[in-house]
C-alpha cells in the first residue's frame, strides 16, 4: 500500500500535505506534471534526500496504470478551492478515480478551504520549504499561509 501525491507544480506537495510527508510511517510517491524545468527538477529532487519514506518521485503528465489500484491513496489538488488551471485539471482526474473507486484525498494550497487546519510543526514545515524550494521561498516570506496551515478532505459519493 503507497500513498500518492499527485503535486502539479514544485512545492504543492509541502504546501498542500507536509504533515503526511513528515510521517516517517508512510511510503510516499509523488508525481510531478511532466512539463516541470530541469532546473525545478534539480531542487524538488532534494526532498527525497531529507524524506526517507519517499520511495519515489515521478516526473510525468499521467499515472502510470501500476499505481492505479485500490491499495492505494491518492492525495490530488481539490478541483473546487483550487484556482490555478493546472491545478484544477489534476483536481478533476482526481475526481473520476475517486467516482470509479479509488482511495483519493483532496488538498489545497491556496488556504481558502474551508477545511483547512493549522499545522502543528509549522516551523519544520516552513523550514523544509526554505531547505528545499529556495527559488521560491519569496512565495512564504510574506505570506505565512503556506506553512501555518494545511487541508484536506474525502468526498463521499
Amino acid at each position: 500500500m503507497d500513498t500518492i501525491i499527485i503535486s502539479p507544480h514544485c512545492d504543492d506537495e509541502v504546501i498542500g500535505n507536509f504533515e503526511i510527508i513528515s510521517d516517517s510511517k508512510t511510503n510516499l510517491i509523488i508525481l510531478y506534471s511532466g512539463d516541470i524545468p530541469n532546473d525545478r527538477r534539480e531542487e524538488v529532487l532534494k526532498l527525497k534526500k531529507l524524506c526517507p519514506n519517499i520511495k519515489a518521485q515521478v516526473f510525468q503528465n499521467s499515472i502510470p496504470p501500476t499505481l492505479l489500484n485500490r491499495n492505494n491513496t491518492f492525495y490530488f489538488p481539490d478541483p473546487v478551492f483550487e484556482n490555478h488551471p493546472k491545478h484544477r485539471e489534476w483536481g478533476f482526474i482526481g475526481e473520476s478515480l475517486a467516482r470509479s473507486g479509488i482511495e483519493v484525498i483532496f488538498y489545497t494550497t491556496n488556504m481558502t478551504a474551508p477545511y483547512i487546519h493549522e499545522v502543528e510543526k509549522s516551523i519544520e514545515k516552513r523550514q523544509l520549504l526554505d531547505k528545499v524550494y529556495k527559488s521560491q521561498s519569496e512565495l512564504w516570506r510574506f505570506d505565512h499561509k503556506y506553512f501555518l496551515f494545511e487541508g484536506r478532505c474525502r468526498w463521499i459519493f
